[in-house]
């Protein structure tokens, strides 16, 4: 996937660079599946609920972690390099169209050993969570959904036009100014590190361009495990209020939906930090239920 060990280290080293930046406590795990090895980023107390992270496409689990800051406080975070995106696991492209995905991610749930698992990703990661609720949602806790992939498709003009003609522009120019661009398209606010990130990510790294699937009816209406969904209603990838609208109509197990007013595919500080909060109140509220039950099952002996 990268094309020169040059461009290889430019990339990695900006992936330790974002990583650094985050102050955490943090280990790396090296979890071997069928489809390659794979790096996780694991932070927070060993005791806490797990967590799994997955970062959309062209990122990498750094930027995850950076997204939903505070989560190691409350949880075991678990943050997954997707394969053959620009990160330290294998460089295995798996497709979209079928179970790979998903059979790989219940793969590395099995090799960590967690149970009762709370999943959170954006974009080309909400993607990767609902393959992984289509092979074998038995781990499952609950899901959150960022602009998730694979629920519904942009105008894909609009999308030629506004993203791919700028991308390739840089490509061929190397001007940064159609990084910019092509990022004042996706990006509620402007981030400096993406564009550092992207601008070497679109020169040295072999980008998939394979056309996103939907999930169809009968696979989602399957799915039982509890989807909180956050929409973003100027995502010209995937579109807010027609996702909002057709999960509704194929998840049974939506529990609830949220359209991002003012938001752009890629969310900003103040918009993930409303997610992340939303992440850790249900936590919070399952902590007190459990509590509370344990108490009313409490009696003194005779």
């Amino acid at each position: 996937m990268f094309r020169s060990k040059k461009g290889k280290k430019e990339i990695l080293r900006l992936y330790d660079k974002k990583l650094e930046s985050l102050n955490l406590d943090f280990e790396y795990l090296t979890v071997q599946t069928s489809f390659g090895q794979t790096n996780v980023i694991v932070t927070g107390d060993s005791e806490n609920t797990p967590i799994i992270l997955v970062h959309g496409s062209n990122g990498c689990a750094p930027i995850a972690l950076e997204t939903y800051a505070n989560l190691h406080k409350t949880f075991r975070v678990y943050a997954v390099d997707v394969l053959a995106q620009p990160n330290k696991s294998a460089e295995t492209r798996l497709s979209m169209k079928d179970d790979s995905y998903g059979k790989w991610m219940n793969e590395i749930i099995t090799e960590l050993k967690i149970e009762s698992v709370t999943m959170a990703g954006f974009s080309f990661g909400g993607l990767i969570i609902l393959k992984t609720l289509e092979f074998d949602e038995s781990n499952i806790k609950e899901v959150y959904l960022s602009a998730p992939a694979y629920i519904v498709n942009g105008n894909p003009l609009m999308a030629i036009f506004k993203v791919f003609i700028p991308m390739k522009r840089y490509m061929k120019t190397e001007k940064v100014k159609y990084v910019e661009k092509f990022l004042s398209q996706l990006f509620t606010d402007r981030d400096e590190f993406a564009i550092e990130f992207l601008s070497k990510v679109f020169l040295e790294f072999e980008m998939d361009f394979s056309p996103v699937p939907v999930i169809d009816d009968e696979k989602a209406g399957k799915i039982t495990t509890p989807i909180t969904l956050f929409a973003a209603q100027n995502d010209i990838m995937f579109p807010g209020n027609k996702m909002i609208q057709r999960a509704e109509k194929i998840f049974p197990s939506l529990r609830k939906s949220m359209l991002l007013e003012h938001s752009k595919h890629v969310q900003n500080q103040e918009q993930n930090e409303m997610i992340e909060r939303e992440i850790m109140r249900t936590r919070a509220m399952d902590t007190t239920k459990r509590t509370r039950k344990d108490y009313s099952g409490y009696s003194e002996p005779a």
